[in-house]
């Protein structure tokens, strides 16, 4: 149905244009907004015919008593996705009408089907963010809940997964940029909002991990040369009550996962930096000390490079610029200092550790 507010808008624009009269009915012939004020709320039996057949209806000066509320003019049918919505009414001499009648009935048209299709995706995004914010409640689900997914035509078969995409350039306003991501998927199996200032949620339903890469670097290709945009990337989880715990597991990929090489990060990647965060400071601070205190600057900085570079002596040799020799006689010094051996597994589990959570 038309609105009373969206029948005004186009009295206005269009008789801005056509200098004529102009009525806009509802389907029961209800003026709703009229060029001439004392008609509106009034019933146009014209119009209420038009809405009855489906058919234009010409009045000529001859017939008007047999319309109440009806002035000399044509009335027309308007459709929105081949439902009738209302009536639109123009007041004149019929035969000065005719060239014009069609075009301002296909302009009425193109007009409500503007506004009812912004309506329409704004109804869409709201419920998507309703819908996020209960799915990462941690409760039960409602069943409210499964119907807003299916109103959305949500796809809801498992696994699922959550990402969230950060950045301090978001438009003001990002639909454009939403609908667009949705475009990199397969239809009806990505949920995708604005969950905060600079923070978009994407839900992902049937997911194949085996494809997730290449979707991550098209949705990457979006934002062109944003240096500031990250991607976190959750668990993967096998039912919709599962998605809260996807949900954090994507927060913490975006809060443990920086690095200078990649701009999106697994939660797999930094589970253990993520589970070592959540222990209390003191123990954290205690355990890094009792293992890293005898060691200076330059030794602490070779163990993260031994680390990084998998303990391959060549190339973290390589990665410090050093000789082979001198990176052996460092490791060997670390094992005096500590007892500690960063060559075998064991030990080099305990420097990592360490290492992760001492600059915290």
């Amino acid at each position: 149905m038309i609105t009373k507010k969206l029948a005004e808008e186009i009295v206005e624009q269009t008789m801005f244009r056509l200098d004529r009269n102009l009525n806009v009915m509802d389907t029961n012939g209800m003026i709703l907004a009229s060029g001439e004020k004392e008609r509106i709320d009034r019933i146009h039996e014209g119009a209420a015919h038009v809405a009855k057949t489906r058919r234009p209806l010409w009045i000529e000066d001859e017939n008007t008593s047999d319309w109440q509320g009806a002035k000399p003019g044509v009335n027309m049918p308007i459709y929105y996705k081949d439902r009738l919505i209302g009536v639109i009414g123009i007041t004149g001499n019929p035969k000065e009408l005719r060239d014009i009648a069609t075009l301002v009935q296909l302009t009425t048209e193109m007009m409500v089907h503007q506004a009812l299709i912004t309506s329409e995706s704004e109804w869409k995004r709201k419920i998507k963010e309703l819908v996020f914010e209960e799915l990462i409640d941690n409760g039960p689900l409602s069943p409210i809940v499964i119907d807003r997914l299916a109103l959305l035509e949500f796809n809801m078969t498992g696994p699922y997964l959550t990402l969230l995409v950060q950045t301090n350039n978001l438009p003001a306003s990002p639909q454009r940029l939403i609908e667009t991501m949705e475009e990199q998927f397969e239809r009806n199996t990505a949920l995708i909002g604005h969950s905060q200032l600079n923070e978009l949620f994407i839900v992902l339903s049937d997911v194949k991990m085996s494809v997730l890469e290449l979707k991550l670097q098209k949705i990457l290709s979006l934002f062109q040369k944003d240096s500031s945009v990250e991607i976190g990337v959750g668990l993967p989880v096998k039912n919709l009550e599962g998605i809260s715990h996807s949900y954090e597991t994507a927060k913490y990929a975006i809060q443990y996962g920086h690095s200078d090489e990649l701009i999106h990060y697994y939660y797999d990647d930094i589970e253990l930096i993520a589970l070592l965060k959540s222990c209390p400071s003191q123990l954290k601070e205690r355990f890094a000390r009792r293992i890293l205190a005898l060691l200076n600057e330059q030794l602490i900085e070779t163990l993260e490079a031994f680390f990084e570079h998998d303990q391959v002596i060549g190339e973290t040799a390589a990665a410090l610029a050093i000789h082979r020799h001198t990176l052996t006689y460092r490791l060997r010094k670390v094992k005096e200092l500590t007892s500690l051996d960063p060559t075998r597994f064991r030990d080099a589990v305990l420097f990592h550790i360490a290492l992760l959570v001492r600059d915290e």
